[in-house]
């Protein structure tokens, strides 16, 4: 005897029409977004007035090395080929391929004693931007795009630029349970989301009226569902609408050919000069990755071909955000999801280490001139100030303005922005 699966109740055509467009348009508008959680459960009660402070992320993807960067060890059997240059902190010196950030060093808190003990790219991507081990929290960046909503917001809140890369996993986690509204849209070769841009073939009329098509059709094919995931999809579809308004910041031909060419003509560059442009259009948060810094092989060629990209374009940045009053209002971080092992291997290269590295903050929030921890001689492990990814999490929010006791209410239920267990770094804040 066969017995006949069951299918459940038949839908109409039109039914069916309906349900896989929206699901075509509205979830492919959500420009990203990888997992839908509890969407729309999610309310954040912060406990500070909302700030207009806003965070850039710099995402050194691989792992910098600390020992060519901000901890070198010259005189050390692991130090490497490179010597060490002084900076504008009496006593305080770095590596010499960092020669413009020295310039600047007095403008930054820098912390030499990052201990995760993580040295997975996946796991350590996620950590160091979530502040957590546990998966399913939303990263930084979409933390503060839910935080520092504001009813009068047009562009998305958080954005996040990289070159195409064939290892992504800078893109893991984002908003978590908070959902797709509050996902990075993904900025790739410096280009607007892809079907964003009307096509030439479709007039502004018939645009308009295929778009009231589409709400009509949402409308219809709420009413006998569950809402709040498919309304979670369609705000992510009207901030897809928003960018496409405002695409004229995504064209670098606006800024002067001398710009572009400080900030310089590689992805790292222009994407940074892109960052510049979207934070000053609204957008609360942006995340700038730069890849290529996992050295397991020649070390010593890759870090000075990354350093010469990062150095003077950081730099240049730095300055503008200073000069244009940006600085102010903004946060600035650099690090990656782990540092490089002391010891060089048979290829010259060093692996993976999440014991004792280094990252550094900039701008709003802020102490300048601060260089807190240490490692020891041989920078294989942290003897002063050892913080983890929760501190690093919970200073941002706290130089944001943002308290990092505040809560998300998901189904009912709180939830720490923040890890409880983790606490700000006093040292580096104002």
């Amino acid at each position: 005897m066969s017995v006949k699966p069951q299918t459940g109740p038949k839908r109409s055509t039109r039914d069916r029409l309906t349900r896989r467009h929206l699901l075509q348009g509205t979830l492919g508008a959500a420009l990203g977004a990888t997992a839908l959680g509890t969407v729309g459960q999610a309310a954040a009660k912060p406990a500070n007035p909302r700030s207009p402070r806003k965070l850039l992320l710099l995402f050194l993807s691989g792992g910098a090395s600390q020992l060519e960067t901000f901890d070198p060890k010259p005189d050390s059997k692991y130090g490497g080929p490179f010597r060490t240059i002084s900076t504008a902190l009496p006593g305080i010196r770095i590596g010499e391929l960092l020669p413009h950030t020295a310039t600047v060093i007095d403008r930054l808190a820098v912390i030499r004693s990052v201990n995760t003990g993580e040295t997975s790219h996946f796991r350590g991507h996620y950590l160091l931007q979530s502040g957590r081990k546990v998966p399913g929290y939303p990263v930084i960046g979409s933390a503060v795009a839910r935080l520092l909503e504001g009813p009068a917001d047009e562009l998305p809140g958080y954005v996040s630029m990289r070159r195409h890369h064939p290892q992504a996993y800078t893109d893991v986690g984002d908003a978590g349970f908070l959902g797709p509204k509050y996902e990075g849209v993904k900025i790739i070769d410096g280009k607007p989301p892809a079907n964003i841009v009307r096509p030439e073939s479709i007039d502004v009329r018939t645009a308009s009226t295929r778009e009231r098509i589409r709400r009509l059709s949402d409308t219809r094919f709420l009413k006998d569902r569950v809402p709040r995931a498919i309304r979670s999809y369609a705000e992510s579809y009207q901030k897809a609408e928003a960018l496409m308004r405002r695409r004229d910041i995504f064209d670098l031909e606006r800024e002067s050919a001398a710009d572009r060419q400080r900030y310089g003509e590689h992805h790292f560059g222009r994407n940074c000069l892109l960052a510049r442009r979207l934070l000053e259009s609204g957008v609360h948060c942006v995340k700038v990755t730069h890849h290529d810094w996992d050295a397991h092989f020649e070390n010593f060629h890759w870090q000075r071909q990354r350093c010469l990209e990062f150095d003077r374009t950081f730099v240049t940045l730095l300055d503008d955000f200073r000069d244009r009053g940006l600085l102010e209002e903004t946060l600035i971080v650099i690090v990656g999801e782990m540092g490089r092992t002391p010891r060089i291997n048979y290829y010259g290269g060093r692996d993976h280490w999440g014991d004792a590295w280094s990252m550094a903050f900039a701008g709003c929030g802020i102490a300048p001139g601060v260089v807190l921890g240490k490692t020891n001689a041989l920078g294989t492990e942290v003897v002063e100030g050892a913080v983890d990814a929760g501190d690093l999490f919970h200073t941002i929010l706290a130089a944001l303005k943002l308290d990092p006791k505040a809560t998300y209410n998901v189904g009912g239920r709180e939830n720490p922005v923040a890890d409880p267990a983790a606490k700000r770094i006093a040292e580096v804040l104002v």
